[in-house]
């Protein structure tokens, strides 16, 4: 075997990591039993660890990002059957996303991101608020006057007074800022109840209360990302990067490039065990 042939092949297990962990690893569920020695088996010959394998998938799928550091046997693997090595990773990931494991890493990351109501302070809260301050800000005073020479003394003093006019002001029930704080009041729970209500439905439709759904976001990115992939386009090299003949193909996002160098042996069994999965989650 070619050096060059071992290096397509290397880049081959890379890009179809990369387009698991990155496309629809991000999206499982649904039981499905495997039989714990081929689950052993497909583990060793990954060169992994069935931790570091959902450790993997989990940061993959929940965090957003590929993580594939670690897998030590990739020459071995790329020397196998594609299709089988599509199918073992497909069915081990919808065996590991159904688990208690990773649906309690779900929740709690739906849990993290759920919007917070803010706080709008009442017409009183408001009020004592200030006050509040401009107490403290005269016992701070106070205390520095007690410790100030004569050089400093005048300055604290007429900092104090001014203080006081500030507690006055506050403490007036007419005050005017906050009796305009008073009338603006309702409008501002309007505005935070209503921002809070569209971040909620967002949040909702992101991270659904049904980790199914969530796993069906991802696989349906998938397909999406896979679908319409042209793998008999034509390739030109300059400068030892490879461009594709057709400009369209070279906006394409970089899973669906990835999906054309994983190539159609891998990508359309893929895409249909990802259909027949979808189907399964309702």
């Amino acid at each position: 075997m070619t050096h060059q042939v071992t290096q397509q092949r290397i880049l081959f297990i890379r890009t179809f990591i990369a387009i698991i962990t990155a496309g629809f690893l991000s999206l499982l569920l649904v039981s499905f039993t495997v039989h714990k020695k081929m689950t052993d088996d497909f583990l060793k010959q990954l060169g992994i660890s069935k931790a570091d394998a959902n450790s993997k998938i989990s940061s993959s799928l929940l965090d957003g990002y590929v993580d594939a550091y670690g897998v030590k046997n990739i020459k071995n693997i790329a020397l196998g059957n594609r299709a089988n090595i599509t199918n073992s990773l497909l069915v081990y990931t919808k065996q590991y996303v159904s688990s208690a494991g990773f649906i309690k890493e779900y929740n709690a990351l739906r849990e993290q991101k759920k919007p917070v109501l803010p706080v709008v302070k009442t017409p009183e809260e408001f009020q004592q608020g200030i006050i509040e301050t401009a107490r403290q800000s005269m016992l701070d005073v106070e205390q520095k006057l007690k410790k100030a020479d004569a050089t400093m003394k005048p300055v604290f003093e007429k900092t104090l007074e001014s203080i006081r006019k500030q507690l006055q002001q506050a403490e007036d029930p007419n005050n005017k800022s906050i009796a305009g704080y008073r009338q603006g009041y309702p409008v501002l729970v309007k505005n935070r109840d209503d921002t809070y209500a569209k971040e909620t439905a967002a949040w909702e439709a992101k991270y659904p209360a049904r980790h199914q759904q969530f796993i069906k976001q991802r696989l349906l990115r998938f397909m999406e990302e896979t679908k319409d992939i042209n793998f008999g386009a034509e390739l030109y090299e300059k400068k030892g990067i490879r461009y594709f003949t057709n400009p369209a193909y070279e906006s394409k996002s970089i899973y669906w490039k990835m999906a054309f160098r994983a190539g159609k042996e891998v990508v359309e069994p893929a895409r249909a065990f990802v259909q027949e999965w979808m189907q399964s989650i309702q």
